[in-house]
């Protein structure tokens, strides 16, 4: 796809704006060699049969029986109904099963629903099936038992499932079916096609340059979009996925490719990880140093974009040497709106709402069509039957080209009246001697700054940003702590910090 602004929607633009709105905001075009995404897959099975495609805990499958065991199974859903356009729920673990289980889903025509049973409450579990319309889900045999009642047929991917031949399905509908938090905490179910991962995945920068025998590290929670972009990234690839265990370090140290949120990135000590030539990141701000640290090493890419616009849709590859941190430009055949509250296009520099379209734009929430028409609108600006979604990212254009990331429409907070941007408060923090990686919170109607590591001076950090900010952004308590912690999904557990200030003595306070 080669975007095309329509000029008539850049009205309100200086003639050099919209020459820039068109430049910056449109992605390049590309080719994407496969509509489907496991066909990429199949492709590396038929080509190099033998290499191999998994390892776990000591167990591995090669790309050969990988689309066997795939292949059967995909026989066994067909026989229990199951057919294009139909949801299947994926609820076991990291292992390779659940590797097994997503070909063979999608060898189907269907689409997969992730969970990571060990930590997903049985009232979520049940929210889901009924949200996606499930009818079958696929487990292992160890967590069968843990599946609450009710939820429709239980498969086991490690069961006996004799050779068979897979349906042939033709067409590309829904891949993957991703459940987010959501606003309000309920989840939602955004349904992401298999057009919008084979254009993320299988064209630059988010194919990552992975190539055939690259060892890449699968570390993040499977119910998570990034773990998409672990698992069918490398196998389109060729790749050997290495899944881990406990222990992220020791799976880290073996790979060439690292994709990971910031907060599970900063457990890993980038001297430990020598093999490590390519690392992503998402999902969160990423701390300069972090940035710093790996890019000494290795590519980094940092990277943005909600789920609902496919895993990510900006891509930034990090020069240490310029030192400037954005969040880069468009994916291939994607396109960035800066808009302002109306929906008009801001001049470039301007800070504004970040609104994704192009062929990252997913398929809306399963089973909610009132808030797919809330946040999934017509787009103006390429027109025709596109639309555009709405990510709640701030952002604004650089001079070259370059997208600035100044948080998110929910991360901003009335302090005394003015309005503050708990990230820029955050990075002002992570700029202070002696801090590595920080937090800003909302807390009691003033902001709460937490810090790494615990031996980091609060005072000290204070002054900093004192220095830096306006009086009435700089917080009222420096908490050092040991450690951010992490929700299941790898990003900071604010909840978690919020939980340890209501149950801090009146002595704990750092003033």
């Amino acid at each position: 796809m080669s975007a095309l602004i329509r000029p008539s929607s850049l009205s309100g633009l200086t003639a050099a704006d919209r020459v820039l709105f068109q430049r910056f905001g449109t992605g390049k075009p590309a080719g994407v060699p496969f509509h489907r995404i496991h066909d990429a897959v199949l492709a590396q099975a038929r080509v190099r049969p033998d290499a191999l495609a998994v390892v776990h805990s000591g167990e591995s499958l090669t790309y050969a029986e990988l689309e066997r065991r795939s292949a059967a199974l995909a026989a066994a859903l067909a026989r229990l109904g199951v057919r294009p356009g139909h949801h299947v729920g994926l609820f076991l673990t990291r292992s390779i099963p659940m590797v097994v289980g997503i070909l063979a889903v999608l060898r189907a025509g269907a689409a997969y629903v992730p969970q990571d049973i060990r930590i997903t409450p049985a009232a979520q579990l049940r929210h889901i099936v009924a949200t996606a319309g499930i009818d079958v889900v696929l487990t292992t045999r160890e967590h069968a038992a843990a599946l609450p009642a009710g939820l429709g047929r239980v498969v086991a991917v490690d069961g006996e499932h004799p050779d068979h031949d897979a349906p042939l399905v033709t067409g590309g509908g829904t891949a993957m079916v991703i459940f987010t938090s959501g606003t309000t905490g309920r989840p939602n179910g955004v349904q992401v096609t298999h057009a919008n991962l084979a254009n993320v995945l299988l064209t630059a920068p988010g194919s990552l340059g992975i190539r055939p025998g690259d060892r890449v590290a699968q570390l993040l929670n499977i119910a998570f979009d990034m773990a998409a972009w672990e698992i069918l990234g490398t196998l389109s690839h060729g790749g050997c996925l290495l899944v881990r265990g406990k222990d992220i370090e020791e799976t880290a140290r073996e790979a060439d490719v690292l994709i990971a949120t910031p907060g599970v990135l900063s457990t890993v000590d980038p001297r430990a990880c020598p093999r490590v030539r390519t690392v992503a990141v998402a999902g969160e701000r990423c701390p300069i140093a972090l940035a710093d640290a790996w890019s000494r090493r290795a590519r980094f890419h940092n990277a943005c974009g909600p789920t609902e616009v496919t895993i990510v849709n900006t891509v930034q590859r990090y020069d240490p040497r310029l030192g400037r941190l954005t969040i880069g430009r468009p994916v291939p055949n994607t396109t960035v709106y800066v808009l302002d509250d109306e929906l008009r296009p801001c001049p470039i520099g301007q800070v504004g709402e970040m609104w994704a379209g192009g062929a990252c734009v997913t398929a809306g929430y399963a089973g909610n069509d009132v808030l797919t028409a809330e946040r999934y609108r017509p787009d103006p600006f390429l027109g025709g039957a596109h639309r555009m979604f709405r990510t709640r990212d701030l952002v604004r254009w650089t001079t070259d080209g370059q997208l600035e990331h100044h948080g998110r429409t929910d991360d901003q907070v009335k302090v005394r009246g003015f309005r503050v941007e708990l990230d820029a408060v955050t990075a002002t923090l992570e700029r202070a001697p002696g801090c590595e990686r920080a937090t800003t919170l909302l807390y009691e109607g003033g902001l709460v700054g937490f810090v790494t590591p615990s031996t980091a001076e609060p005072e000290l950090i204070r002054r900093s940003a004192e220095a830096a900010l306006p009086y009435y952004s700089v917080p009222a308590m420096i908490v050092p702590v040991d450690h951010l912690p992490l929700t299941e999904r790898g990003k900071v557990d604010r909840r978690a910090l919020l939980s340890r200030l209501d149950s801090r003595e009146p002595a704990e306070t750092v003033a």
